[in-house]
C-alpha cells in the first residue's frame, strides 16, 4: 500500500489514495499504521475517496489512532487539499471536499518556492450551538447553548462550554484558578482529557480543549483529541474555542489560536455565521508498505 505522511502544525496523518490503493479494513489499519513504534505513526488514517456529491474533487474518510470514526479534522482537511492541488487533481485556487459532516470549500491561500500549496483557507460552515446538535446531554434544555456548564471529571468540577464543529468539542478556560494553577504548560492532559472525553455528557465521546486567553485577538490552545490523545493541533478545537471565547464574551470575532505545532487564525463572520481557518500544510515524505505483513503481526 503506497501512503503519504502530511501534517498540518504537527497533527499528522497516513493519508493514502482510496482511488488506487484498496483498504479492506479501514479502522484495524488505522490502528497499526497510526501505531508510532510498529507502524507509520500518526494521529490517525485519511483515505482520500472519490466524492459521492457533484461538484466536490474527492471524498475525505477519517479514522482516529484508536480506529474510531471522526467526522471532520480542520488540520487533515487542509492536508486533503494540498494533496489534491499538487497532483493536479484540481487547479485551484478553490476547491471543494466532502466529509462526513458535509461539504466543505476551501481556497489555496499561497504557493512555496517550488510552486506547491502551502497554506489553505477553510470554510469550516456555522457552529452549531445547541445541546441537541453537539450532542450535550447535561440536562439543560436541548435547544439551548451550553456556555459555563458545569461538568464534573477526575474529581474537578469545571466550567466549560459545549460547541459542535462537525463532531463535539469541550471548551475549558483556564483562569489561573485551582484546581490548575496558572499554566497552561501545567496541565497533565492524560490524566484531565480521558475522563472529559468519554463523560457520559457527551454520547458521541469529545474533543476536549484547554485555552488561555493572551488578549481578546490571541488565546494559548491544548487539545485532548477524541480517539488520538493529546496533539499538537486540532484546526477544529481552534475553531470551537474560539466561538466559545465570543459566546463567552472573551474573545474577539478574529483571533491568532497558538497551538503547540503553530499558529493557526481563525475568524467567526457575523454576516454569514460561518467560520473560516487559515493554516499551513505539509507533506513529509511518500512510501510504501506491505499491509499484509503489518497486520499480521
Amino acid at each position: 500500500m503506497k501512503f503519504t505522511k502530511m501534517h498540518g502544525l504537527g497533527n499528522d496523518y497516513v493519508y493514502v489514495d482510496g482511488t488506487r490503493e484498496p483498504v479492506p479494513d479501514p479502522s484495524r489499519t488505522a490502528c497499526v499504521v497510526a501505531d508510532r513504534h510498529r507502524g507509520v505513526g500518526g494521529d490517525g488514517l485519511i483515505i482520500i475517496r472519490p466524492p459521492s456529491r457533484p461538484g466536490a474533487v474527492c471524498r475525505m474518510e477519517m479514522y482516529n489512532a484508536d480506529g474510531s470514526r471522526a467526522q471532520m479534522c480542520g488540520n487533515g482537511i487542509r492536508c486533503v487539499a494540498k494533496y489534491v492541488l499538487d497532483r493536479s487533481w484540481t487547479p485551484g485556487p478553490a476547491l471543494q471536499i466532502e466529509t462526513e459532516s458535509g461539504l466543505r470549500d476551501l481556497r489555496l491561500v499561497e504557493r512555496d518556492s517550488g510552486g506547491r500549496a502551502s497554506l489553505i483557507e477553510v470554510d469550516m460552515g456555522p457552529p452549531r450551538l445547541a445541546r441537541k446538535e453537539i450532542p450535550l446531554a447535561d440536562g439543560g434544555p436541548p435547544e439551548k447553548t451550553a456556555v459555563g456548564f458545569i461538568i464534573e471529571a477526575g474529581g474537578r468540577r469545571l466550567e466549560a462550554t459545549a460547541v459542535s464543529m462537525g463532531n463535539p468539542h469541550c471548551i475549558v478556560r483556564l483562569r489561573g484558578v485551582e484546581p490548575f494553577g496558572t499554566r497552561l504548560a501545567d496541565l497533565v492532559l492524560s490524566e484531565l482529557g480521558p475522563p472529559l472525553e468519554r463523560h457520559r455528557y457527551f454520547p458521541e465521546r469529545a474533543n476536549v480543549e484547554f485555552v488561555e486567553p493572551r488578549s481578546g485577538s490571541e488565546m494559548d490552545f491544548r487539545v485532548w483529541e477524541r480517539g488520538s490523545g493529546e496533539t499538537k493541533a486540532c484546526g477544529t478545537g481552534a475553531c470551537a474555542a474560539v466561538v466559545a471565547g465570543v459566546l463567552g464574551g472573551w474573545c474577539d470575532r478574529s483571533a491568532v489560536v497558538h497551538l503547540p505545532g503553530g499558529d493557526l487564525s481563525i475568524r467567526w463572520d457575523d454576516c454569514t455565521n460561518r467560520v473560516f481557518m487559515t493554516g499551513p500544510a505539509v507533506e513529509v515524505f511518500e512510501g510504501e508498505l506491505d499491509l499484509d505483513r503489518l497486520l499480521a503481526n
